[in-house]
């Protein structure tokens, strides 16, 4: 028997758009910084699946194929790391480029996946407060 293949997909859904999603994110999300990216999360967007949004400053790189390009490699990075996040939940994701220098492949796929790991980390604390002040409000541990 064949071992069952993952796809590493990323659907129009898994995009977060829109302005009330984009400004809620803006508003109410927490802001990090990790190697040559900056982002913004917010746990929590009414959805099962975790919505991203990648921006690379015409500041940075004047040239539309160098930010596609940049644009291009975080995406996949993410697409290929995604599973580091637990499934259901719903997080919005904001990734913000910052370096002046072009990075390569191989360092947006290690900062992405440093991001990653450490939002899932935020996102299982998260939970379990939320479980925790649930238990509470019900009355203990039957």
């Amino acid at each position: 028997m064949a071992p069952a293949l993952t796809r590493f997909t990323l659907s129009k859904d898994e995009r977060l758009h829109g302005k009330r999603a984009v400004d809620r994110l803006f508003a109410k999300g927490k802001f990090r910084s990790c190697g040559c990216l900056r982002y913004c999360y917010l746990i929590g967007n009414g959805l099962e699946y975790t919505r991203m949004m990648v921006s690379v400053p015409k500041r940075l790189f004047k040239r539309a194929v160098r930010r596609n390009a940049l644009k291009r490699r975080i995406r996949e990075s993410y697409r290929l790391q995604k599973h580091i996040l637990p499934s259901g939940s719903g997080v919005d994701i904001l990734f913000v480029y910052t370096d002046r220098e072009f990075a390569e492949s191989r360092e947006i796929f290690t900062v992405v996946g440093r991001i990653l790991s450490e939002l899932s980390v935020e996102i299982r604390k998260h939970y379990e407060r939320k479980s925790v002040s649930g238990q509470a409000e019900t009355g203990g541990d039957s």
